[in-house]
């Protein structure tokens, strides 16, 4: 037996009995170093070092590794473990590397790739920075400086299974002694996100926390990738938009640039919809015909009821939705909400009915209306503030997206309380109009 494959078989048997320790050692060598080791061993054991190593160190390999031993190592791993790697890829290489593997295989690792939209992994970036525990601060630091054309504001320390350990924050890391260890400088406990957690969760535990960069992990606590600052913005500008849109019975998907034929499949439905509130409105005012034939002045003040109410509604409404999308209030704080609402509304309402009997009355010269007018808009402004509270509550409670329907329901509500209290009260008080 030649001397070489003595050394080759030794080196394997001691890889063998000790993956971890060699993985360590493995991932302070170059990568081009590392791939040309791991060609010459068995593909089995090729591929059980090549799970041990850090992810990022891990992807820098797999670059460096020639098919087709590449496709054979990548094959022999469990595919979401080939997936998040191929994830941290450029597009290019990655489509490179997918094609040659076998095409069922393939398959598989593109939909493991493709998070759905809205959730956390959609928008995360996979390249994300990552060491050890005993690795120390010059080690660290030197391996940054071969990342300059990428944002990075914190590093994560992973344990020998990629478990996110804790994060470093690079000026932290810049400060500290250079032999310093990366576990005893990491928060231990960083915040975190699930791949599949919705954008209000992420942007909420960011903006609550002063986060620059939120760490995304799988179901076992696996690091899969960092959402930076940059795209935390972007998605809560997202999100924010579209619950403008969806408000208004506009889909979130919808577009500036879509297609006239996409857009009525989407906001039909909803305009129906409002058409029947409006014709259920109407019907309201059909119930004081009499009152309002006796008292036409009555039919030129009805906008001003519906609009105050409206507008008093939809204040409490962008409150009641924007706390709901940032988790400050939850179901339990229904009660304490729509109190506040009510004292808001009754206060406005006073307010403003002071100075809408004022201008009735100069106008109409009835006292008798402007006292209507006056008391229909207190009593109408409190219930379209309370309304405005409660609609969300209620959608999110029956677990349906409250930024679809709540203007709809909403403009219901405050339009056929307008009408009946302003008409209503009119009717009772007709002898003295």
């Amino acid at each position: 037996m030649s001397r070489d494959r003595l050394v080759r078989q030794v080196a394997q048997a001691a890889v063998r009995l000790h993956p971890d320790e060699a993985a360590v050692r493995l991932e302070r060598m170059r990568a081009r170093d590392v791939s040309e080791f791991l060609v010459r061993q068995d593909v089995a054991l090729a591929a059980d070092l090549l799970r041990r190593l850090q992810p990022d160190r891990a992807i820098e390999i797999v670059e460096e590794l020639a098919e087709p031993a590449a496709s054979r190592i990548l094959g022999m791993l469990e595919p979401t473990l080939a997936a998040s790697l191929l994830s941290r890829l450029e597009d290019e290489a990655r489509e490179a590397r997918l094609s040659a593997l076998d095409p069922a295989l393939a398959a598989e690792l593109r939909d493991l790739m493709t998070y759905p939209p809205g959730v956390a992994g959609a928008v995360m970036d996979p390249r994300v920075t990552s060491f050890r525990a005993d690795t120390t601060a010059r080690e660290a630091l030197a391996r940054l400086r071969g990342l300059r054309q990428r944002p990075i504001h914190d590093v994560f320390v992973v344990d020998i299974d990629g478990r996110l350990a804790g994060s470093v924050g690079v000026q932290d890391l810049a400060t500290a002694e250079p032999g310093g260890r990366m576990g005893d400088l990491a928060d231990p406990s960083p915040p975190r996100v699930q791949a599949l957690a919705p954008h209000d969760e992420l942007v909420a535990i960011a903006e609550q926390r002063r986060l620059t960069s939120v760490p995304v992990v799988d179901v076992e606590d696996r690091l899969l990738g960092v959402i930076r600052y940059a795209d935390l913005l972007s998605t809560a500008q997202r999100d924010a938009t579209a619950d403008i849109q969806t408000m208004v019975g506009v889909s979130r998907e919808e577009g500036a640039l879509s297609s006239a034929w996409f857009a009525v499949r989407k906001r039909l439905p909803w305009l129906q919809i409002n058409l029947g509130t409006a014709f259920l409105a109407a019907a309201v005012v059909g119930l004081f015909e009499d009152t309002i034939a006796r008292v036409t002045a009555l039919a030129v003040l009805l906008p001003v009821v519906a609009g105050q109410s409206g507008n008093t509604g939809a204040q409490a409404l962008a409150v009641t939705m924007r706390g709901l999308a940032l988790r400050e209030v939850r179901l339990r704080h229904w009660l304490r909400v729509a109190r506040k609402e009510l004292a808001v509304g009754a206060v406005n309402g006073v307010a403003v009915a002071l100075v809408t009997s004022l201008a009735v009355y100069v106008w109409s010269g009835s006292l008798g209306i402007a006292a209507v007018i006056g008391t229909a808009m207190v009593f109408s402004m409190v219930i379209a503030g309370v309304a405005g509270a409660s609609v969300p509550m209620a959608l999110t409670m029956l677990r349906q997206d409250p930024a679809a329907a709540s203007s709809i329901v909403l403009t219901t509500i405050t339009d056929v309380m307008g009408f009946l209290t302003f008409l209503g009260f009119a009717t009772l008080a007709s002898s003295w109009l």
